[in-house]
Formats: C-alpha cells, sequence, structure tokens
C-alpha cells in the first residue's frame, strides 16, 4: 500500500479559467520571429520560397550582356593587334636595310660636313670612287663613269666621255613601297659648268656662286613642282647637257614592266601639253621607243643605262652579264629624252622621290663652288 505524500504547499493555483478564455489567449499569441541585434532571422526550410524570378532573369540578362561585351572587346582587340602588327611590317619592309656587303656600317649618300651635305665617297680594294646607296643588293654606285657613247673628239679620257654621280635613289611600286631598281643620276664633267651658271643666274643674276640662304631659295625652287620643272625643262632644251641616268634592277623583272612605267611617264607628260607634243613626229618616236623594249628578262643587279647625248638623242644600252654592254638602240626625237628625264627630276610626281631628293642635294654641291671648278675638285 502506497504511502499518503502530504499535499505540497509551494505550488502555486492557478485559477480555473473558461475553455474559450483558454482559446483567445493561444490566438493572440504572435509566433512570428522577429530578428534582434542578437539572433538573426531564421531562414525558411524551404528553398522554393526564396525563389525570384525577375530577380533571376535579370542577373541572367546581365551575365549574358557582360559575356558579349567581353568577347566584342576581344575581337576588337585582336582585329587592331593584327592592324598593328602588319603596319610595323611594313614599316620595316619600307625602311631601306643598310649595306651588308662588307662595307662599313651605316653609310648614306649623303654626310654633313660643315653644315653642307656632301656625298660619301669611299674606295674598293683597286681604289675606285664610290658612292654607298644605302641598299644590300645594289650597295653601290660609282661616282665616276667613263663612257664611249655620247663622247666626241678631243675629249679628256682617252676611254670616252667622263660622267660625273651628282645623285641617286630607289624607285618603288604600289602602296607597300616594294622597291624595283637603283637609279643614279650623271652629268658629263665637261658640261657641269654650265649647269651651275644657269643655276646660279637662276637666284643671283651676278653671282658666281651661291651662299647658304641662297642655295635654300635654289633647292626650294628645285623641289617645287611648276618652278622646277620649268627650270629643268629650260635646261634640258636650252643647254643640253649630256647626262644619262644608270638603272640597276635590286630584283629579278622585264623589259615590258620598266617599258611600261617609262611609257606611262612620257605620256601623262605630253598628254598635259599636247600642243607641243601632239604631232605625228612625237607619236613616231614613242612607236620606236615601245620597240626598243620587246624583248625578255631583266637580272636583279645588272645595268641599263639611258644616255642623252647633246643633240637630246637617247641610247639605251644594257649588260646582261654574258656578252657585256650592248646597245638596245637609239630615239633621235629629243622631245622624248627630255620628257624621260623630267620624269625623274621634277614635277608633282616623279619616278623616284627619293633620287629626285637626292639630285637636288648634288646639285647643291655643284653651286656652292665657282663655276668651273667641279672638274678639278678632289674628294
Amino acid at each position: 500500500m502506497k504511502p499518503i505524500r502530504p499535499p505540497q504547499m509551494n505550488r502555486i493555483l492557478h485559477p480555473l479559467l473558461p475553455r474559450s478564455c483558454c482559446r483567445n489567449t493561444r490566438l493572440r499569441v504572435d509566433y512570428a520571429q522577429h530578428r534582434t541585434f542578437i539572433r538573426p532571422q531564421r531562414s525558411s526550410h524551404r528553398a522554393v520560397e526564396n525563389l525570384n524570378i525577375n530577380r533571376m532573369r535579370t542577373e541572367s540578362y546581365d551575365y549574358y550582356v557582360r559575356r558579349r561585351t567581353f568577347l566584342l572587346c576581344g575581337a576588337i582587340s585582336g582585329v587592331v593587334g593584327i592592324c598593328y602588327t602588319s603596319y610595323l611590317l611594313f614599316q620595316k619592309l619600307r625602311k631601306p636595310k643598310k649595306l651588308d656587303s662588307g662595307l662599313p656600317d651605316k653609310l648614306d649618300p649623303f654626310n654633313t660636313e660643315a653644315g653642307s651635305k656632301r656625298k660619301t665617297v669611299i674606295h674598293d680594294g683597286d681604289g675606285t670612287e664610290l658612292v654607298p646607296t644605302g641598299n644590300s643588293t645594289v650597295p653601290t654606285f660609282p661616282r665616276l663613269l667613263e663612257l664611249a657613247v655620247g663622247a666626241e673628239e678631243a675629249q679628256e679620257k682617252a676611254n670616252g666621255l667622263e660622267y660625273t654621280l651628282v645623285g641617286l635613289g630607289v624607285r618603288t611600286v604600289s602602296f607597300l613601297s616594294i622597291q624595283v631598281y637603283m637609279v643614279g643620276y650623271y652629268i658629263a664633267t665637261q658640261d657641269i659648268a654650265a649647269i651651275q651658271s644657269r643655276l646660279i643666274k637662276e637666284i643671283n643674276p651676278i653671282a658666281t656662286t651661291l651662299v647658304s640662304n641662297e642655295k635654300d631659295e635654289l633647292r626650294k625652287a628645285l623641289l617645287d613642282p611648276e618652278r622646277g620643272e620649268q627650270l629643268w625643262n629650260d635646261i634640258l632644251r636650252e643647254i643640253r647637257p649630256r647626262s644619262l641616268f644608270r638603272v640597276v634592277p635590286v630584283r629579278d623583272t622585264d623589259f615590258h614592266h620598266l617599258r611600261d612605267g617609262f611609257v606611262r611617264a612620257i605620256t601623262a607628260r605630253s598628254q598635259s601639253n599636247s600642243r607641243d607634243y601632239g604631232d605625228e613626229a612625237f607619236g613616231a618616236a614613242m612607236k620606236e621607243f615601245r620597240s626598243l623594249f620587246n624583248r625578255g628578262k631583266v637580272p636583279k643587279k645588272q645595268e641599263m643605262l639611258l644616255v642623252r647625248d647633246a643633240a637630246g638623242r637617247l641610247t639605251i644600252t644594257f649588260d646582261d652579264g654574258k656578252t657585256g654592254m650592248g646597245t638596245l638602240g637609239r630615239v633621235s626625237e629629243e622631245r622624248v629624252s627630255r620628257l624621260l628625264w623630267l620624269n625623274y627630276l621634277a614635277g608633282s610626281k616623279v619616278a623616284s622621290e627619293p633620287a629626285r631628293k637626292n639630285i637636288v642635294e648634288g646639285i647643291m654641291e655643284f653651286v656652292e663652288r665657282p663655276v668651273g671648278t667641279v672638274a678639278t675638285q678632289v674628294v
């Protein structure tokens, strides 16, 4: 028999409430959880309740926008890189290479001495005077040439007429500036005095030589398209100095390619003055000129000479490397050779701008010396 426990006196007895009161009390209980500084708000255990379709759509759109922008920037960067690399390659190909044929490095056709540009002259093993071109395929041009073509009796040279190099440059074609040939302009040493006098009188009628500021004025005149062409045209038509152009290809080419360049230049200049060049005699002379180039290949480094004598007759010679220098033919019409010469010397468009500028600098060497003393110049 279980012992009887005495009643606990410390238990608090709540008064009995009606059931309806208890129900209302439970209804008023707020089970919502509130965020406090101590306890963060609990997340729901149901993941679906946190899905926000609009937010997901916005995030997806932003992702693809960033992705597209990134790919577009990469494509643009690639194109810019290719263009820049192509530009650097173009500049590298356009820049002439320095001499690499055993000659001293960093030689240019002209050097500056006492504020004046003078030709750089070196000597080979035989003592021949050479002028560097700055081109690796055709590294030098002779400063003097002795040629029987155009020579007359009682010349000072037993083997022919002596020609002095005035200037040289490279002929390039297309926008890539592909080098085709080196060209040098030579004047008969005996005829330099006449050119000196004509050019000096153009700037100062009473002078026998030009000083620095007068040389600058003459240089500007020779480089001016209209004034330079008029000046050279007068010299070639009136004084008619014996001269020649030495053409040496730097790559394999052919006579037809050279002919097309010559003919286009002559035709462009003759069409602008139909009054002086529109007659039948000039047309027949042009046909004769074209026929001289009906030949085959022109290997690189092989020499071609375009020689103009005192009467203005044009003689073309070529060294094929096998049989030696031979004459291709002659054109007696003076106007053909004059327009061909102007294609290198003056005008708004010349065959070789480097050659034209180099020739002008060579002319500056002549006019800074007294008339008639260039032939006795010691290099």
